[in-house]
């Protein structure tokens, strides 16, 4: 099967390169060339940076079987897609969404359905994380309706799967590290607002592993599925579980996002789980109607985890530079005589 990939060099689509190598089939890789790969001359190269146009001249009336999507954002994405693999160039066309689609609808249930995507929309937030967030769950509807409506008027065979916050080995974010690293440094947690709400986010390896069974199954054409696992504990769960995978007391301290705030401490870049603009989803459809079965969330935990601990990172994650002050305000918070030494580097 000749299976292009719009991405691809990182994370979700660098594990889905190599799982379609690996099954023998053709693969050819879109995008701009700035992040280098390991795959060599076992795919073929586009260099095209589609946010400045040029998808379609790019691809040059090219055909495959299949077409996976991790770089589509925006309505002019999906248009310039619809443009190059239209009238019969493409078999199945995949594009990676997101729960965020959710989220800018007003009074959407938790968790959301596919059929929950339906509604009045929120307005712009003003402020401008708000906003950022906002305005990517919208841009992403967007490139969602297009394909919606190529698939009503053209028949573009297009599928799209939504999927709220991934981990997995080598997450560009490093979400999940920076509570692994706060763990194993010895000191408190800090959980903003008590870590009591509901987390359901999915594991990279089941999406790639769904993306490989339902390419060229006509049946998903013009649908959208989520993908998510099952399990939905509290933060102060999953973390409680992350630090029993290390061997180690959880040492979780509650706090309030604005004493952080009031110390210069951004609460979502210490513990990204704690994003108000985090979906929730209902996987009842793809379990259904793909056979989607997501790894047990200890399990997938727990690979992570050694995976992380087998190529410790050289650098520390994103807000971690900041550590000692955490540990400062978490002593204060638990009548500690003095904080906890610790060498946040």
């Amino acid at each position: 099967m000749r299976v292009l990939v719009l991405g691809g060099t990182r994370f979700m689509g660098h594990f889905l390169v190599y799982r379609l190598l690996a099954a023998g089939h053709q693969v050819t890789l879109l995008n701009r060339g700035v992040t280098p790969d390991l795959f060599g001359d076992r795919v073929a190269r586009v260099r095209c940076d589609r946010a400045a146009g040029g998808l379609e001249r790019a691809l040059g009336g090219r055909e495959f079987d299949a077409a996976v999507d991790f770089t589509a954002y925006t309505a002019a994405d999906g248009r310039a897609a619809v443009r190059a693999l239209g009238g019969g160039r493409v078999g199945h066309h995949v594009m990676i969404s997101t729960g965020s689609v959710y989220l800018v609808r007003e009074g959407c249930p938790r968790p959301a359905r596919e059929r929950d995507v339906d509604g009045p929309l929120l307005p712009e937030p003003a402020g401008e994380e708000d906003r950022a967030a906002w305005a990517y769950g919208m841009n992403k509807r967007g490139c969602e309706e297009v394909l919606a409506a190529a698939w009503q008027k053209d028949g573009f065979p297009a599928t799209v799967l939504r999927i709220p916050m991934v981990n997995g080995e080598r997450d560009p974010h490093r979400r999940l590290e920076r509570y692994i690293t706060r763990v194993l440094d010895g000191g408190p947690l800090l959980v903003p607002d008590g870590g009591e709400h509901a987390v359901r986010h999915v594991y990279s390896g089941d999406v790639v592993r769904v993306i490989v069974k339902l390419l060229l199954a006509p049946s998903t054409f013009g649908q959208a599925y989520n993908l998510c696992m099952d399990e939905a504990p509290t933060l102060s769960e999953l973390l409680a579980l992350v630090a029993e995978l290390l061997g180690a007391p959880a040492r979780l301290v509650p706090v309030d996002s604005a004493a952080l705030r009031a110390r210069g401490l951004d609460p979502v870049a210490m513990s990204p789980f704690s994003d108000r603009w985090m979906s929730m989803l209902d996987p009842a459809r793809a379990k259904a109607e793909l056979g989607f079965q997501h790894t047990p969330l200890r399990r997938w935990l727990e690979t992570v985890i050694t995976s992380l601990l087998a190529n410790p990172p050289s650098e520390a994650p994103p807000g971690y530079e900041r550590r000692a002050d955490e540990l400062s305000l978490a002593a204060e918070l638990r009548g500690d005589a003095r904080p906890r030494d610790a060498d946040p580097t």
